[in-house]
């Protein structure tokens, strides 16, 4: 078995096992590796040092829909709670979690926009920020 660090491209980061590299290859190229935050099957190999565990092979199997229906879940209330609760600043998501951080604006939840790069700026400035996972499908629209 090998891990492997993962993400899909909107950025949902996971880890998926595989029996083998040739294995994530192959089932990568027929489009049957899928984000469980999304759905997408737009997902590619993270830099990482793989994990590789033992030789006997495993039957990989598909994730249960019930556990997936419950994921989805979650995810919208982790998102619904975020909006009810937390000021929606946009674009100045950056400028304003510094601020926030710098103790020159009020000490509130935000959620906004922000750039990759100003992510990495406010992450390597020790400022605490988590992404907001987008909203779930709506029932019928998943995989």
């Amino acid at each position: 078995m090998i891990r492997y660090a993962l993400a899909c491209d909107h950025e949902h980061r996971f880890e998926g096992w595989f029996g083998s590299s040739a294995d994530y290859d192959d089932q990568s190229a027929r489009g049957l590796v899928e984000c469980p935050v999304c759905g997408s099957a737009g997902v590619r190999k993270q830099i990482m040092a793989p994990a590789v565990s033992g030789t006997k092979k495993r039957a990989l199997t598909a994730p249960d829909p019930k556990m997936r229906a419950m994921v989805m879940d979650a995810i919208g209330k982790v998102r619904r709670h975020v909006e009810d609760n937390f000021d929606y600043v946009g674009d100045t998501f950056a400028k304003e979690a510094r601020a926030i951080h710098d103790g020159t604006s009020e000490d509130r939840g935000i959620y906004g926009e922000a750039s990759p790069r100003e992510v990495k700026a406010l992450v390597e400035d020790g400022i605490r920020i988590a992404p907001l996972p987008d909203k779930p499908p709506e029932d019928g629209e998943l995989n």
